[in-house]
């Protein structure tokens, strides 16, 4: 029996390339933004593109906040992509305006330091031994990423072990910054798997294998 995945849509993010590429794992999908059908999926994936203030706008006015703290707090499997990673941190800073997010995680998503932004191409990552995310790829796999803000600092505080300890995975644009996290039930990458080809594939078909 396939696995139930919700994108979960509030006007933010290229809602049918992500859905047609979890499609791809098997997984039977659902763009909505229907309250409990997101709560009650076996996976909820939150896209995101833009501004993080208008993310959280969108996010809020579905009440996705809810959704994801009421998913996580029963063990229900959540992925973040892109700007959905980047409103699971406490906070975004654009234009010197700050915005509280979803503070799954502490940091701050502020302006890249690197001498070209946006960041935009193929790049590499850094992973931790024994993550399931990148279970059976090479240490030089690519993957895409296209963004201008990031997490550059990541300060483990009591309240981000919610879950359990994250296992933080960084790249190098200019300088170091979180590309992805996996933290038990919430997996999050700042790249965009459903631009990465045969890569972004196998990590969004082991996040389907953990539903």
């Amino acid at each position: 029996m396939s696995k139930n995945v919700v994108v979960l849509d509030y006007g933010s993010g290229n809602l049918r390339s992500a859905q047609r590429a979890v499609e791809r794992t098997g997984a039977t999908v659902t763009v909505t933004s229907d309250f409990q059908r997101a709560l009650d999926a076996d996976g909820l994936l939150v896209p995101g593109v833009g501004a993080f203030e208008a993310c959280m706008r969108g996010l809020k006015a579905v009440r996705g906040e809810q959704i994801i703290g009421r998913r996580l707090a029963g063990g229900r499997p959540v992925l973040g992509i892109c700007v959905g990673m980047q409103i699971l941190f406490e906070k975004g800073v654009e234009h010197g305006v700050e915005t509280a997010g979803c503070d799954e995680w502490p940091g701050t998503v502020e302006p890249l330091d690197a001498p070209i932004v946006p960041h935009m191409g193929w790049n590499t990552v850094d992973a931790p031994e024994g993550t399931r995310m990148f279970a059976g790829m090479d240490a030089d796999t690519r993957f895409y990423f296209v963004h201008s803000y990031g997490v550059r600092h990541w300060v483990l505080e009591s309240h981000s072990e919610k879950i359990r300890a994250p296992k933080v995975v960084w790249a190098t644009h200019g300088q170091p910054f979180v590309a992805a996290v996996e933290n038990g039930p919430l997996w999050a990458t700042q790249f965009h798997p459903e631009k990465s080809g045969d890569a972004g594939a196998a990590l969004l078909t082991n996040w389907v294998d953990t539903l």
